[in-house]
């Protein structure tokens, strides 16, 4: 479509909210969400008075000295994000395929709010410190990587490790699903992946209808559930009897979910923790912008590209280099670590398995591992694939 300072715009229904630095605008028609810096929502605001392009431009001349002003290229931006309905005279069809489906709202809002508030906020705080004196005042709580094998049954081992971690997670995901319900939003849990680990991950896009400060309460949901799960699983352990199946579970469900708590400080992945710094420093697309800052002398980390607002550009910086230490240090450690013990496991467990009869335990102790591989590998690739339709 030609686009000229003649041109007749006509936007779609927006809603725009003040936050931290700038602007979060919200398309009503996609459910999508941008920010933008106060110049571009008084170009929208002169746009929607049904000025000209040329007066549009003049206006925001006088308005922003200090600001470099091309409304054309403005409204081609806005016409990519399909924030435009109609262009001089023609109707613009506008792709509602990523407008967010309405999710578990059958969950009652008061039920969220009843776990997430002010008072529930610090309790988990409070048992967060519980937990780690339970762990001074007796070592023995803390958990170890042989916590892993209840059984001498490898078979059992994987079983018991899936079915719980799955449980674990679940209880981890309903935890942001029950917060943003709180809030009176949608939410729904999908499958995910950060680098190479497939992870389930609850959609909170819609947070963005909320103001800054109401959103680390849905950010920190999943470990705050998690850190209910630590101490419960660690105060019963004064009371079960030593080398029994409970004490093994409840050992088992403690290093599940350390690992996983100890997992959200990766912040160089979008994990929990990772939202809660972009929140609260208002840098938004900051892995973003710092892969495409490392895209200067590493092309092939480059995404597409997001702006980096003034003032952002030393934090984005940091990030930048902190990101690829902890890239590189994930990898060192699957090269190092992980990987050998695969391959250790596939020839010292399941090709062995697999040359004995069919009745053979472990015959079936193989076939479960490998299953185990394959749906890994299935979920990763699921999720990489989902990744790449979206940003296509």
């Amino acid at each position: 479509m030609n686009l000229s300072y003649d041109s007749v715009v006509f936007m779609n229904p927006l809603k725009v909210r003040r936050d931290k630095k700038h602007y979060i605008v919200e398309n009503e028609a996609t459910g999508e969400f941008y920010e933008m810096p106060e110049v571009c929502i008084s170009a929208i605001e002169l746009i929607n008075e049904k000025k000209s392009l040329y007066e549009v431009e003049n206006a925001l001349i006088v308005r922003y000295p200090d600001e470099i002003i091309d409304i054309l290229d403005f409204v081609s931006q806005l016409l990519e994000l399909n924030l435009i309905s109609e262009l001089n005279g023609k109707q613009i069809l506008i792709d509602s395929g990523q407008k967010n489906h309405p999710g578990l709202i059958w969950i009652p809002e008061n039920l969220g709010r009843f776990l997430f508030n002010t008072i529930s906020s610090k309790l988990y705080f409070l048992l967060l410190v519980a937990s780690a004196g339970l762990i001074l005042f007796n070592p023995n709580l803390f958990p170890r990587y042989s916590d892993l094998f209840m059984f001498d049954l490898m078979l059992l081992n994987i079983l018991a490790v899936m079915l719980i971690g799955f449980f674990l997670v679940i209880i981890h995901e309903f935890g942001h699903v029950l917060a943003v319900r709180s809030e009176g939003l949608p939410a729904k849990i999908e499958v995910g992946n950060r680098l190479f680990f497939v992870v389930l991950e609850t959609d909170m896009s819609q947070v963005w209808k909320l103001p800054a400060e109401k959103r680390n309460k849905l950010f920190l949901a999943g470990m705050n559930f998690d850190i209910v799960v630590l101490f419960l699983a660690l105060a019963a352990q004064f009371i079960a009897s030593e080398n029994t199946l409970t004490m093994a579970l409840l050992k088992l469900i403690v290093l599940n979910t350390f690992i996983r708590l100890v997992f959200q400080t990766a912040v160089f992945m979008k994990t929990d923790l990772y939202y809660v710094i972009e929140n609260k420093t208002g840098c938004y697309n900051l892995m973003e912008n710092g892969r495409n800052f490392l895209a200067k002398w590493l092309p092939f980390l480059s995404v597409p590209e997001t702006e980096t607002f003034d003032g952002e550009e030393k934090f984005v910086r940091r990030y930048a280099y902190f990101y690829l230490a902890g890239i590189l240090l994930t990898f060192a450690i699957t090269a190092y670590y992980y990987i050998p013990q695969i391959m250790f496991a596939v020839n010292e467990i399941m090709l062995p398995g697999f040359l004995e009869p069919i009745t053979s335990i472990r015959f079936w102790d193989s076939v479960v591992f490998l299953l185990q591989i394959v749906l890994v590998l299935g979920l990763l690739l699921y999720s990489w694939s989902k990744k790449y339709r979206f940003s296509s």
